[in-house]
């Protein structure tokens, strides 16, 4: 266990879901919610304010939507991980979702030890899935394969590697890596690079 606990955000309009999400959390040696907000704009100065290594955002709320504030997250901190936590699973929901670029999706009747998990997966650089996420991206149809080249990047992104890494492990450009990466995600028929590690899994491919 790490010697300093993994530090939680909380974003969610209703009091009482956030009450109850803390609460999941209270007895968890190697994590610590370290705030608390109610809409995007609220959740972007929380996280300037306490650096959190992982947030859990509701997706619909008022004033700047969970969508947004994970866009505006990922621009301004790239660092810190988002895991969607919603009541809703639609296509459209998802897509906008993995299309900001989150680590993960869950439904909120997910269990503790389940969030407790997903928390932990997101801070080390994987990805985590509701089930019922996962088959309707694994029912989108691939053009084709990725590449042997194109694999050994998505095996690096699955192990939690930044571009930059990635570069210097197989000797490329940063473009280049990013070059593969959109090829793959056209190939698995994803947006981001947590579902890409899901459904290559999924397929066998890692």
């Amino acid at each position: 266990m790490p010697a300093d606990p993994l530090k939680l955000m909380i974003v969610d309009d209703h009091p009482v879901v956030r009450d109850g999400l803390r609460g999941m959390f209270d007895h968890v040696a190697d994590i610590e919610v370290v705030a608390e907000a109610s809409d995007g704009f609220e959740a972007l100065a929380m996280a300037r304010k306490t650096g959190p290594h992982v947030v859990l955002m509701d997706l619909r709320m008022p004033g700047l939507d969970g969508v947004g504030a994970i866009q505006r997250l990922r621009a301004d901190h790239p660092e810190i991980k988002v895991v969607v936590l919603t009541t809703y699973d639609t296509d459209a929901d998802v897509a906008r979702a993995m299309a900001a670029g989150v680590a993960g999706y869950l439904l909120k009747d997910a269990p503790r030890e389940e969030l407790h998990r997903a928390v932990r997966t997101a801070a080390a650089g994987g990805a985590v899935l509701a089930p019922s996420v996962a088959s309707a991206l694994m029912s989108r149809p691939a053009a084709q394969e990725p590449s042997p080249r194109e694999l050994e990047v998505l095996r690096l992104v699955a192990r939690g590697s930044a571009n930059k890494e990635i570069a210097r492990a197989l000797l490329i450009s940063e473009t280049t890596v990013k070059t593969h990466l959109k090829h793959v995600f056209a190939k698995l028929g994803v947006d981001s690079r947590a579902a890409a590690v899901v459904v290559a899994m999924e397929r066998g491919l890692l």
